[in-house]
């Protein structure tokens, strides 16, 4: 007996799933006026009542609208929907002969249900419009453009991928986490196709699954996030849906790869200044320093450059101060997991200390010099760092620079880092010799050679970084004897009196000629590198020193004739 009845239980269970999507549309159209008619015969509740048959009424225009679409009866998702409906129907018309016949089990649980009832019907109406808006019911929601130039199975793909992403939107939350499921299954094979179809719906969608109670639906919603913004595409969906702050909550209290996605997701996404204004002001900067100075390797690294990012801004530069961020970047200079990790410190220092003398005073207070010195012993040293270290050498005194090795670096810099690194190593020398001691310290520790070898740089800043670090240093007599010793230095000092408005270098290099145009080598030298042509076009140009060295540079020559006859 109990073999049959379940045996006829399964035949009407396939049965059911065997209607087709025509059935079921009549199906619910017969169910409205029924759940109608019950609903308008109930005394009781009238408020809820009266908000449901308002509910039931807009049903068959919403089901109108899905029948009328080409592709109705070919969409899975038509039937499952209209399947959803007829089960709110049904429903609905069992609470109306409760109440009509007040067989309920006490007030308030009625009311839970009937709350419960209006939720689903608003869900219901919903997602009927999801399914029109989204353009999700088969292949008449693809461009007769796209059509013809794809092929069956791409079009197939497609279809599939745009069902998927309607299901994020449409359904109860365990459907939705289902879909979710799916998609970030087919992204780790699809990744080119699914992109491709986004739209700003399925990143609303996304979006609100950032907020499921479920940690590995959480982590999942935030991997899916992270491709995206990866990818460079919906970033500023992302951020208008709202997309920052479950992100800011997730790097704060989620799981390892919850934590790492969201880091990574705020670093792209951080690379905007209105976005990074937005970070600060929804509290992402705590969250980001603690991961500092405890996530792993990648949320580390990650963390370091979203804060990096955020210190580019200026008017949020104090906020980072007060959150403590100095401290954790020296510490990150000092002990980083990654060498990427270093690297965003020292942009960050840099950052912070280029327009504010308290946070200058800051990090020099927490050792930040001594820190930048040691990282930039290393192989490749960055310019970041000797941007930090130029913005820093102001206001540290010249024994104090002396005493922690800051001239043995700048050689090393010069000698190993790249042009902008040198660049801004030769702006160091220029801010501290101010003193002759300090102009002597510099030359005898071999930083004339490299310099001059700067002098025949690709860049023109570098080589007006160059030309004024060499003219600085040649006030003193043995610097100007090493100048002179240097093969290219005369030839290369020439070549930067080009007259043109690109090269700044030019009074520079006029300095350090003057001060090489005594010696009789040199003016020959001068000479027959053409200095003369060039200093008589930067005599009309008021070059300061340009006339009084051609006068000497044409009297060397007159002589010289003189002595030939």
């Amino acid at each position: 007996m109990v073999e049959a009845t379940q045996a006829n239980k399964d035949k009407d269970a396939a049965a059911f799933e065997a209607r087709s999507t025509e059935d079921w549309l009549l199906h619910a159209q017969e169910l409205v006026p029924v759940a109608l008619a019950n609903a308008r015969e109930v005394k009781g509740f009238p408020g809820r009542w009266k908000m449901i048959i308002s509910k039931l009424e807009q049903i068959p225009l919403r089901l109108s609208d899905l029948s009328s679409h080409p592709c109705f009866s070919r969409n899975a998702l038509c039937k499952e929907q209209l399947q959803a409906v007829s089960k709110t129907l049904r429903e609905a018309i069992e609470l109306a002969d409760l109440c009509v016949k007040e067989k309920y089990e006490g007030k308030l649980r009625m009311q839970s249900d009937l709350d419960a009832l209006i939720g689903k019907l608003d869900l219901n109406l919903k997602d009927c419009g999801l399914l029109i808006k989204t353009g999700v019911l088969g292949e008449a929601s693809l461009p007769l453009t796209v059509l013809g130039s794809m092929a069956e199975s791409d079009i197939a793909t497609h279809n599939n991928i745009r069902e998927l992403l309607a299901r994020l939107q449409i359904g109860h939350l365990e459907a939705k986490h289902k879909a979710l499921d799916r998609l970030y299954d087919v992204m780790k094979e699809d990744e080119k196709n699914v992109l491709a179809i986004f739209g700003r719906s399925n990143v609303a969608a996304l979006v609100q699954l950032l907020t499921a109670t479920s940690p590995r639906i959480r982590e999942k919603t935030v991997s899916v996030i992270c491709s995206l913004v990866e990818s460079g595409s919906c970033e500023k969906w992302l951020v208008s849906e709202g997309v920052l702050p479950p992100l800011i909550r997730l790097v704060e209290s989620g799981s390892a790869v919850g934590k790492e996605k969201a880091t990574v997701s705020l670093q792209r996404l951080s690379m905007s200044a209105e976005t990074t204004r937005a970070i600060v002001g929804h509290g992402g900067v705590q969250p980001l320093i603690e991961l500092c100075q405890n996530g792993d390797s990648v949320s580390q690294a990650a963390a370091a450059c979203t804060l990096t990012n955020v210190s580019a801004v200026p008017e949020v530069r104090q906020a980072l101060a007060e959150e403590g961020i100095v401290r954790v970047m020296i510490n990150l200079l000092n002990y980083g997991i990654l060498l990427g990790s270093k690297e965003y410190a020292a942009e960050c220092l840099q950052n912070l200390t280029s327009s504010n003398e308290h946070l200058r005073k800051s990090v020099i207070s927490e050792g930040g010099v001594r820190s930048l010195l040691a990282y930039l012993d290393g192989p490749l040293p960055q310019e970041s760092a000797v941007g930090a270290l130029k913005n820093l050498v102001g206001s540290v005194s010249e024994e104090t620079l002396v005493s922690l090795g800051l001239v043995p670096c700048l050689v090393h810099v010069l000698k190993s880092g790249s042009l902008g690194a040198q660049q801004a190593s030769g702006s160091i020398i220029c801010r501290v010799c101010s003193s002759m001691e300090m102009k002597k310290i510099v030359g005898e520790a071999g930083c004339i050679p490299l310099l001059i070898k700067m002098l025949d740089a690709k860049s023109n800043t570098a080589r007006e970084v160059a030309a004024q670090a060499i003219s600085s240093l040649m006030v003193l007599s043995q610097n100007r004897r090493e100048v002179k010793k240097d093969d290219k230095s005369v030839p290369n000092l020439v070549q930067l009196l080009d007259p043109s408005p690109q090269n700044t270098a030019k009074k520079y290099a006029v300095s350090c000629l003057g001060s090489l145009s005594p010696s009789k080598k040199c003016k020959k030298l001068m000479i027959s590198y053409g200095a003369i042509g060039y200093l008589k076009k930067l005599t009309e140009m008021d070059i300061v020193g340009a006339k009084k060295l051609l006068q000497r540079l044409e009297r060397g020559k007159l002589r010289s004739l003189f002595s030939r006859k």
